[in-house]
């Protein structure tokens, strides 16, 4: 049985707005899942906030709490989207790495695991529980632990680039590029951090545009339009 983990950016789930929800598209991505899991994949996911925080570009919060904050957007996110999900006729569970009351259950390997196998789609919020570390880094260091087989990075650009496209109109777009050269060139797929665990672990990556037809579904049955990253 495959397992996949899904990484989705705050700012693409708030469609247009850049803030908030999007709700259409939120159940967008609903549908695919619900297919992937009928297919009999099993389905992690980690969201980021960048919907609701971004708080390191702010000069009078200390960074320590501005990270807090923004983990804290990232379970306000996954409440929300585990939600749609269950509208959709999928169970659901939420992990964090801390206690948040009833509101999440705290995060273990082995409960993790137990969701899997009830066909539940888990949830990861609240990135490494730690300053410092950003959703690149958690959602990597989620995927080692549970022994997934690959991590989907559903971004607003359709791949890896050599250059920034929206500067370099020239800019070399790669259908496969290595770990390693992601690291040597800096190419920014996840930070620096996120892309060191991945290749020390072995852990591939898909990079795929989003908010194209059947974006997912096709990432995971290798219909891509992105650009595999390999170890």
């Amino acid at each position: 049985m495959k397992r996949i983990l899904l990484k989705l950016s705050g700012e693409a789930l708030a469609g247009d707005k850049r803030t908030g929800f999007d709700e259409a598209t939120v159940k967008k991505v609903a549908v695919q899942v619900k297919k992937l899991v009928d297919d009999g994949i099993q389905v992690g996911i980690v969201i980021g906030g960048g919907n609701f925080w971004r708080g390191r570009t702010s000069e009078n919060i200390d960074r320590t709490k501005a990270d807090q904050i923004g983990m804290l957007a990232t379970v306000m996110n996954c409440i929300y989207v585990s939600e749609i999900f269950r509208s959709e006729g999928m169970m659901t569970n939420i992990l964090t790495p801390f206690e948040i009351g009833s509101f999440t259950k705290l995060f273990s390997k082995d409960r993790a695991n137990k969701y899997f196998a009830h066909n539940m789609v888990v949830f990861f919020a609240g990135g490494t529980g730690h300053p410092y570390f950003s959703t690149d880094t958690g959602v990597v260091l989620r995927a080692v632990e549970v022994e997934a087989d690959e991590i989907l990075l559903a971004k607003s650009i359709d791949g890896v680039y050599d250059s920034d496209p929206a500067r370099n109109p020239d800019a070399k777009k790669y259908d496969e590029v290595s770990i390693d050269e992601v690291i040597e060139k800096n190419l920014q797929v996840v930070d620096m951090t996120a892309s060191i665990l991945a290749r020390d672990n072995k852990m591939p990556m898909t990079v795929f545009l989003l908010n194209e037809e059947n974006s997912i579904v096709n990432a995971v049955t290798g219909k891509l339009n992105g650009t595999k990253i390999t170890v």
